[in-house]
C-alpha cells in the first residue's frame, strides 16, 4: 500500500503491471521503464501540465489514463485580450493506483460492459441488422 504523499517507482511499476491489459500486456521491465519515465515528468508533484509532453509520451499517458492510473483536468482562464485559454493537466489517480497495487482493480481485458452487450445479442439480431443495412435493389 502506498503511503500518503509517496509514490515510488516500485509502486507505480506494480500498478502499471496490474493495470495494463489486466496484468498480461506489459512485463515487469517495460512497466518499470514506463513508471520511471512517468515519475520523471511528475517529480514531487501529483499534477503536471500537458504542454510538457511530446506526442510519444502523451500516447503513453493516454494508455495510463485507460488503466485509470492517470486522469486529466483542465482549467480555463481569460487572457488580457478577452480570449479564453484552456490549460490541460495530468494527475495521478492515487485511489486507483492503490487498488491496482493490491490487485483489486484490474481491467477486464480492455472490454467494458458496453462492449460485452454485443456479444450477448442472438444471431437473429445480427441477421436483422444485415437485412437493414442492405441497399435497396
Amino acid at each position: 500500500m502506498i503511503q500518503l504523499g509517496i509514490l515510488t517507482v516500485d509502486d507505480l511499476t506494480k500498478a502499471i503491471s496490474n493495470g495494463i491489459d489486466g496484468g498480461r500486456g506489459m512485463d515487469e521491465e517495460e512497466a518499470y521503464d514506463l513508471a520511471h519515465r512517468v515519475l520523471n515528468f511528475f517529480g514531487y508533484s501529483d499534477r503536471i501540465i500537458d504542454n510538457v509532453l511530446e506526442s510519444q509520451d502523451r500516447g503513453a499517458f493516454y494508455m495510463l489514463e485507460d488503466a485509470r492510473i492517470l486522469s486529466t483536468e483542465r482549467e480555463e482562464t481569460t487572457l488580457y485580450d478577452g480570449r479564453e485559454w484552456r490549460i490541460h493537466y495530468w494527475l495521478f489517480n492515487r485511489d486507483a493506483i492503490d487498488r491496482l497495487i493490491r490487485g483489486e482493480d484490474r481491467p477486464d481485458d480492455g472490454q467494458s460492459e458496453e462492449a460485452n452487450v454485443y456479444e450477448q445479442l442472438p444471431p437473429e439480431a445480427w441477421d436483422a441488422l444485415k437485412t437493414l443495412s442492405k441497399p435497396d435493389a
